[in-house]
């Protein structure tokens, strides 16, 4: 046998993994292997494998004759939409793809890669946890992954992909991770499993309920993404990776837009109800000012009474936080103010202008709010906004209210240009409210309490609640028509490309976490 026959031979061995048994026993359970996952999300012919014979060193407990083709995870870079991506994929069918000294090095090479080359990388989690047998030298490989996580954060965009277990510590690599996805009935995290619950604390919980993709898109927020198959899964990543710039000193790509950048929507005229407590669907105001079809939604089953998302404005990337008077009429709370100051962010990292829709009646209200901590969590969003330098535009479509009118990037926030709709009431307080205070004396000494407690919520509407008091202070730049909303915020952006805000020099601020 000649030097390429054998070298052709390892590498179809090292390929086909731990076997074909392994690999019908993945596909029978409705996922992919490792191969064919990158083999999905690459360009085709694009991957260039790396460490390929890579072999785990330990002896210890008989592991000297382990065979792990690969040391169980795929490593190496690519191109996706002719886009420079590294990937790392766990293969389940080699040991468990539990993670040992070797395949935490490889995972290493990939991180070091990706971050001199200023491009983003994708990691999929399928792995039974450390190996065991590697003891210490297997946790060290995850205290080198979290720390390459951390370097990164903020240069290079990192997207985790969870599609089978990820438990214990192999968790905090996906969280200190810029985007999170799941894939619904296949994959789960947590950092203690169902039988270690059962023993400390006697719940009874299943992997699914404790861990599933369901969970933590609806409940714990851990998650950004939930998709029903892996197919499905690895479309929403290039879909997302086309938001995003390879890295924080570039801009996210610009696509050619189709939609008319002077676009009027006439519908907007009308969609703010009449009753102020009346709710309406904030996305419908989103898919309205975005180029058609461009929408992409962030955390969409996670703290609904916010919304944050991608979309573009002629062609260009822009984040939204939008307040959805549908959910909870809007209100921030806790879920809510971590789920926005943590999206700020991401968009500040990676130069994405922000464009916040405004239509918020205060923080909730509640002991459970003031117990968990709504100062601190509240906090996070202020922070966020008046760190953040990107270009930052504001609509006010309708109630501004109180702290929570600030949370949402006013003026004093940063807010490059702040715009509202003639329906806007910016106040301290509801009109209601603020008149059974500032005119309590009046309405009880009143013939007809409730006549003149009308009378004196209009008379403090004229006075405070509206757009123009604001506007006449320079605490909004102008009063428009809902109607051509669009070419207004395209020009504001266009405008503000040129942007350049400094901070002063530190080591870094302490945000309220």
């Amino acid at each position: 046998m000649s030097k390429i026959e054998k070298l052709l031979e390892e590498s179809s061995k090292i390929e086909l993994g731990g076997g074909q048994a392994r690999i019908d026993k993945q596909h029978e359970k409705g996922k992919l292997t490792a191969r064919e996952r990158i083999s999905l999300l690459l360009d085709e012919g694009s991957f260039i494998e790396v460490d390929k014979y890579v072999k785990h060193r330990s002896t210890n407990f008989g592991t000297s004759s382990l065979e792990a083709p690969a040391d169980g995870v795929v490593t190496g870079y690519g191109t996706v939409d002719g886009r420079l991506v590294f990937v790392y994929a766990q293969d389940f069918t080699v040991v468990g793809g539990s993670l040992g000294e070797m395949h935490a090095a490889k995972i290493v090479k990939m991180q070091e890669m990706a971050l001199k080359m200023g491009a983003p990388i994708i990691g999929m989690n399928d792995s039974g946890g450390a190996r065991i047998q590697e003891g210490v030298d297997a946790l060290s490989g995850y205290g080198k992954i979290f720390y390459n996580n951390t370097i990164s954060s903020g240069v290079i965009p990192q997207i985790s992909v969870i599609m089978g277990p990820c438990a214990g510590g192999a968790v905090y690599s996906p969280a200190l991770t810029d985007f999170v996805l799941m894939v619904d009935k296949t994959s789960n995290m947590f950092v203690t499993g169902p039988q270690v619950i059962k023993s400390v604390t006697g719940e009874d919980v299943t992997q699914e309920e404790l861990g599933g993709a369901e969970t933590h898109n609806k409940i714990s927020g851990v998650a950004h993404f939930m998709d029903k198959t892996e197919e499905e899964c690895i479309e929403r990543i290039k879909l997302l990776l086309s938001y995003l710039p390879s890295n924080n000193l570039e801009e996210a790509p610009v696509y050619e837009s189709q939609d008319d950048i002077n676009r009027v929507e006439e519908e907007l005229n009308e969609i703010i109800p009449d009753n102020p407590n009346k709710p309406y669907d904030v996305k419908e105001v989103i898919n309205s000012l975005a180029d058609k079809g461009s929408f992409f939604e962030v955390q969409s089953s996670y703290a609904q009474n916010i919304i944050t998302g991608f979309i573009r404005l002629n062609g260009k990337s822009i984040g939204v936080i939008a307040n959805q008077p549908n959910v909870l009429a809007g209100c921030l709370d806790i879920n809510a103010s971590d789920k926005a100051g943590r999206f700020i962010r991401t968009c500040d990292a990676f130069n994405i202008p922000l464009l916040n829709l405004v239509d918020v009646p205060g923080f909730l209200p509640g002991t459970n709010q003031e117990f968990g901590g709504i100062i601190r969590h509240g906090a996070k969003m202020l922070y966020a906004y008046s760190e953040a330098t990107v270009p930052k535009v504001t609509l006010i479509l309708r109630k501004a209210y109180g702290g929570s009118y600030l949370a949402m990037c006013s003026k004093d926030l940063g807010a490059d240009q702040v715009y509202a709709w003639p329906n806007a009431e910016i106040a301290v307080m509801g009109p209601g409210g603020a008149a059974n205070i500032v005119f309590k004396n009046e309405i009880s000494e009143s013939d007809d309490p409730a006549a003149t407690r009308l009378e004196k919520i209009e008379e403090y509407k004229d006075t405070v609640a509206n757009p123009y008091i604001a506007a006449q202070r320079g605490f909004i730049d102008d009063v428009i028509v809902p109607s051509i909303t669009r070419p207004r915020i395209i020009s504001a952006f266009d405008m503000l490309e040129t942007k350049r805000e400094s901070r002063p020099s530190k080591k870094h601020g302490n945000a309220p976490l």
